[in-house]
């Protein structure tokens, strides 16, 4: 595993412990049974009680609308397209609790299967050119299932906490006494969780993350942001290889194509890692790297962004 790797995974494990615990902590739910936002441990309402019981004026309730509402709101829409329009889905690739669990059930069928998912036509071969041997054992199934059965649980109980105070839903669990209604919650959270997980993880990231396709949308508005490149000057290169950069691809995508075929790009840079490995021995080093700015652009609009800095060189 590249250090690039190791970082990324550290910063999965420290986002997905945060996703689990935020509730835990009161450091952003949504409590019905209070009916409105804790955010740091203190509530956050719009203010409306107030206007309803006479204590403040028209006015003072719109400015609060204002304030609470739809300034937040502003402000997280506002840096998510910031963040999208120059990285792409890079939330996806590095925090998302769900890729997290993605990734992980990716490796897992690989080991048992030879594939990353149930859908996949070709079976990956048991050893990329530069990564380590993966025997395949179907008895790896044993282990795939329970923990992707564990996952849908984890993610139903972690998202009634979202709701629901977690102290209720913990001390439900553990004496066994959780309501009818939190039974019905978590036992079909957990049942289409657990579908998710083992037959559609990757549908979902590419066509049913409303968050995913935003991030997407911006970035594919931006040519010049973050994106995956591929110097084809050099690739016979990858004549000798097994293809390692689209195996190592935990959304079955082709790295080495264009950027409008890698619409649900992650930025993972799994591809990248799997192509320093396997050109380890080429002093040249990988031919996939990130590229940003005229360098992130196809071909032509390269050619023809140069062509203008020729022409109209900025004066100093």
């Amino acid at each position: 595993m590249t250090d690039l790797q190791l970082r990324r995974r550290l910063f999965q494990g420290g986002f997905f412990i945060l996703f689990i615990m935020a509730p835990v902590f009161d450091l952003f739910r949504l409590d019905l049974d209070l009916g409105h936002f804790i955010i740091f441990g203190a509530g956050w309402t719009l203010g409306l009680d107030a206007l309803v019981a006479g204590e403040i004026t028209t006015a003072q309730a719109v400015w609060n609308i204002f304030l609470r509402g739809f300034l937040p709101i502003a402000a997280i829409v506002g840096m998510v397209i910031f963040v999208s329009l120059k990285f792409g889905r890079f939330y996806c690739g590095w925090l998302c609790p769900h890729f997290s669990i993605v990734e992980t059930l990716n490796r897992l069928l690989r080991r048992a299967i030879g594939k990353h998912s149930l859908w996949d036509t070709e079976t990956l071969p048991e050893q990329d050119k530069g990564a380590v041997t993966v025997k395949r054992n179907r008895a790896w199934l044993l282990v795939f299932i329970p923990l992707a059965l564990m996952f849908a649980l984890v993610w139903a109980v972690a998202l009634l906490t979202y709701l629901i105070a977690p102290a209720e839903i913990y001390g439900n669990l553990w004496h066994g006494t959780l309501t009818r209604n939190q039974t019905i919650f978590i036992s079909v959270g957990t049942a289409v969780f657990f579908l998710e997980f083992t037959l559609a993880r990757h549908l979902f990231c590419r066509f049913g993350c409303a968050v995913g396709l935003f991030q997407s949308l911006a970035w594919m508005a931006n040519p010049r942001a973050l994106v995956v490149t591929f110097d084809r000057q050099r690739a016979n290169a990858c004549v000798d290889c097994t293809n390692a950069c689209d195996n190592a691809c935990p959304m079955r995508l082709k790295p080495r194509t264009i950027k409008r075929h890698m619409f649900s790009c992650t930025q993972c840079a799994s591809c990248i890692s799997a192509c320093a490995d396997a050109q380890a021995d080429n002093p040249q080093g990988s031919l996939l790297q990130w590229s940003r700015g005229i360098s992130a652009l196809d071909k032509s609009a390269r050619e023809r962004a140069h062509r203008s800095i020729r022409l109209h060189p900025v004066s100093r």
